[in-house]
């Protein structure tokens, strides 16, 4: 969580100066957040592609190539996606 208020805090600061310094930002917010995900996107496309074409299927490429970590980074609360896994696969191993 201290990454995303960090984060916010940044561009706050920044959005202080350019009004102090009467600029505009570089692109309307909409847009620039929407070419973030398109980067963001775009930078698993090979690596899923290449996991595909070895024959694997679109979710099994897409669980090797990691791309929900590298999507959606480490979420509020403190765990990745992994360990959200690894404790269900466990706590489905106990209650077994």
């Amino acid at each position: 969580m201290k990454m995303y208020v960090l984060s916010l805090g940044a561009g706050l600061l920044v959005g202080v100066i350019y009004s102090l310094l009467n600029v505009r930002s570089p692109a309307p917010p909409l847009v620039a957040l929407v070419g973030l995900l398109g980067i963001l996107a775009g930078e698993q496309i090979v690596p899923i592609a290449k996991q595909v074409v070895a024959g694997h299927g679109l979710a099994a490429a897409w669980r090797q190539a990691k791309c929900a970590p590298h999507m959606f980074g480490m979420l509020p609360g403190g765990r990745s996606l992994q360990s959200n896994a690894a404790a269900k696969a466990t706590t489905k191993e106990i209650g077994s």
